[in-house]
């Protein structure tokens, strides 16, 4: 048994990771701030398969109280970290960036500092496929020069890339970073275009399409994300970056007949020009991740897409009783 500790524990990622975590018999302390990012209610619903759980333990804190993260520490002991916490999203980056910059790099300084002190066995720590930037030279490979960001958020997560690298260089933290390519599938967040677009058509109301339907995302379905952290969480390494991806790519185009398939209606688009900080192509070559984490994704997007639906609508025909789903 594992005592893992994850920040950003009920976001849509976290709260899977726990779920999995505690049902092979690991301890969680999970720790999360709830903040208005998206509705905090949701997050708590994140958390509901969770209740009753004696091996889950929250903290409600955030990774920019230094102090409070300490006291946390100090009291999991935790044998691995998950850092899961940040400000996500590149468009509300351009609106905000002090606040991505506080969050995200001195958030993460708090985390890196404090498991500097308390030496658990390694730390996995989220990074994105947008630190790749505007490349095209695809599939994107781990080392390929990423010195472009076209966008706040990208800076800040390939700047946590650098800080972990610093700190397994100089205090000898094991670091494994995970380049995350648009994850999907139930609780994902209500702002990303999967969960947005299937909201719109199945209420008849019209969805924004960004360009002319030819971007294309590597879009990797949460259980194969998950299958690819528990190995990371069981493999320690010195410091490494994976990407976590699909190895496949989806038009916008595509994305939104493969909605209207499972829906079984018709999208109403309403065009708008391509938006500053958005990229024409994601791509992950996952051979770093097969040859060392035994990293094997298997969801279609066909067959993700049908799932993710299917919860969509179960969690619209629940929300009467979401009050008593909220444990936390």
């Amino acid at each position: 048994m594992k005592r893992v500790l994850i920040t950003g524990v009920a976001g849509f990622i976290g709260s899977h990771l726990a779920e999995a975590l505690c049902g092979r018999g690991d301890r969680v302390t999970g720790l999360d701030s709830f903040n208005d990012y998206y509705d905090p209610a949701i997050k708590r619903r994140n958390l509901a398969g969770l209740c009753g759980c004696e091996t889950f333990h929250l903290h409600e804190r955030d990774i920019c109280d230094e102090a409070a993260l300490r006291l946390v520490f100090e009291e999991a002991r935790p044998d691995v970290v998950v850092h899961l916490a940040a400000r996500a999203g590149v468009r509300p980056s351009l609106r905000d960036p002090n606040l991505y910059h506080r969050v995200n790099v001195i958030g993460s300084q708090h985390i890196l500092d404090v498991c500097r002190d308390f030496k658990p066995s390694h730390l996995v720590f989220a990074s994105s496929s947008s630190v790749y930037g505007g490349s095209t030279d695809v599939p994107f490979r781990e080392t390929d020069p990423v010195m472009r960001p076209i966008s706040p958020y990208a800076a800040t997560k390939r700047m946590n890339e650098l800080q972990a690298h610093v700190y397994h260089h100089v205090y000898g933290l094991r670091v494994t970073l995970l380049r995350f390519f648009t994850v999907y599938g139930p609780r994902q967040r209500p702002d990303m275009a999967i969960h947005k677009f299937t909201k719109h058509i199945l209420e008849g109301s019209p969805i924004p399409m960004f360009g002319d339907g030819t971007t294309r995302r590597d879009y990797t379905y949460i259980e194969d994300i998950i299958q690819g952290m528990l190995s990371c969480v069981d493999t320690p390494f010195g410091y490494e970056i994976f990407n976590l991806g699909e190895n496949h790519t989806t038009s916008l185009a595509e994305l939104i007949g493969l909605i209207e398939k499972h829906t079984g209606k018709t999208a109403l688009i309403e065009k708008h020009p391509s938006q500053p900080g958005d990229v024409t192509i994601t791509h992950a070559d996952i051979t770093h991740a097969r040859t060392l984490l035994g990293y094997a994704p298997c969801f279609s997007m066909d067959e993700g897409i049908a799932r993710f639906v299917e919860w969509y609508k179960d969690a619209q025909s629940n929300t009467g009783t979401s009050e008593s789903q909220n444990c936390c």
